[in-house]
């Protein structure tokens, strides 16, 4: 069974994108990263044109960050003050990057760009994160117990204007979380990803945050990069499919919040490993996709003169009469979904609790 994209004027197998979003939603809901990096190539590889693979993926983001930012609020695990630090360095770095990727399309060489900034960030990220989590997985095993300086300093920490940021427990200069906030919305806006999967192992050994606390603020800080990015991709390319957009945010909600279950029952040192891991394995598919499979994007069929049904001509005809509005429905819709979720899953927690504690009597 297949269904037609009205925006993206392709043919799409729904059962496969349901799945593969699921499976990328257990990755963010395990790791708080938006999983763009994963399902943009997905994707691609499925026959969705890159310009609407990045522009509808980043909506699903949007989703899944607010759904799993929200239940980090519920359960307490969020650290919102150090999150908006990081947002206003992140909205600096983004209009920053948004003029070096105008620069660099403009002179035809943004793809390259953009496949050595995804081949050398994840492979160098991924290195020394996977070398430092089998070295305490190692330690552990062996009962070897390595006394450590309660704080390492970098230059980063000796800048002045500190706050204190008590959910962390930290007092740090401001202009830390700004800096790290500023650099990932740079490379976030060059490479059209949320960021998350460097804001991740940067909050850990840059800011030294408790790892509880680093999934769900990671995804309220993407939050904010996914907005922009889905309205802007909505007002000047119109590319937005609130079809692929629903299935995309379907599958991944229900894996976020397995994901988020399952990161509660995985050490610290596990977790790092798995996710050093999956950002190497990244890196070499997208290195192999760019020097050796060129020929999977000369594959994109698109069908313009299929007959529409009443929902896919409301959709085009909404897009294109409206996309100032069908931009900020777009946000809404994915937001409403997102927190929604968020509370049938606690809902449903709590359902579950009472019956067990009704069974225990």
């Amino acid at each position: 069974m297949e269904v037609f994209l009205p925006i993206a004027q392709v043919f799409i197998n729904p059962i496969e994108i349901l799945l593969l979003s699921a499976i990328v939603g257990v990755l963010s809901g395990l790791f708080g990263v938006g999983g763009g990096f994963l399902m943009t190539p997905f994707l691609i590889f499925m026959g969705i044109p890159p310009a609407y693979a990045v522009a509808n993926e980043a909506n699903n983001i949007l989703a899944t960050s607010v759904s799993g930012s929200t239940t980090h609020y519920l359960k307490n695990t969020l650290d919102y003050k150090m999150g908006l630090m990081i947002v206003i360095g992140g909205a600096i770095g983004t209009t920053l990057g948004i003029y070096t990727f105008t620069y660099f399309k403009g002179i035809g060489k943004i793809d390259t760009v953009i496949s050595l900034a995804y081949m050398y960030i994840l492979a160098i990220i991924g290195t020394l994160m996977l070398v430092e989590s089998l070295g305490e997985i190692d330690k552990a095993k062996k009962n070897v117990v390595e006394r450590k300086k309660l704080h390492v300093h970098y230059w980063i920490h000796g800048l002045p204007f500190r706050m204190r940021f008590p959910k962390s427990k930290l007092y740090e200069s401001i202009f830390t979380p700004i800096i790290i906030g500023l650099f990932v919305g740079f490379i976030a806006a060059i490479m059209g990803i949320g960021g998350a999967f460097i804001l991740v192992p940067a909050m850990i050994y840059i800011i030294k945050m408790p790892t509880r606390l680093v999934p769900g603020t990671s995804l309220f800080v993407t939050i904010f990069v996914s907005v922009i990015v889905t309205f802007l991709h909505s007002i000047n390319y119109g590319s937005i499919d609130l079809m692929l957009v629903l299935l995309l945010v379907v599958g991944s909600i229900v894996g976020v919040q397995v994901g988020q279950k399952l990161g509660e029952q995985i050490n610290s040192s596990g977790l790092k490993a798995l996710l050093a891991i999956l950002l190497l394995v990244v890196g070499i598919a997208i290195a192999y996709d760019t020097f050796f499979a060129n020929e999977i994007s000369n594959q994109i069929t698109k069908n313009p003169d299929t007959e529409l049904n009443f929902f896919s001509k409301f959709i085009e005809e909404f897009s294109e009469d409206m996309p100032f509005f069908y931009g900020l429905f777009s946000i809404m819709f994915a937001v409403i979904l997102g927190i929604g979720a968020a509370f049938i899953r606690r809902f449903l927690s709590n359902l579950r609790k009472k019956y067990l504690i009704k069974a225990a009597k």
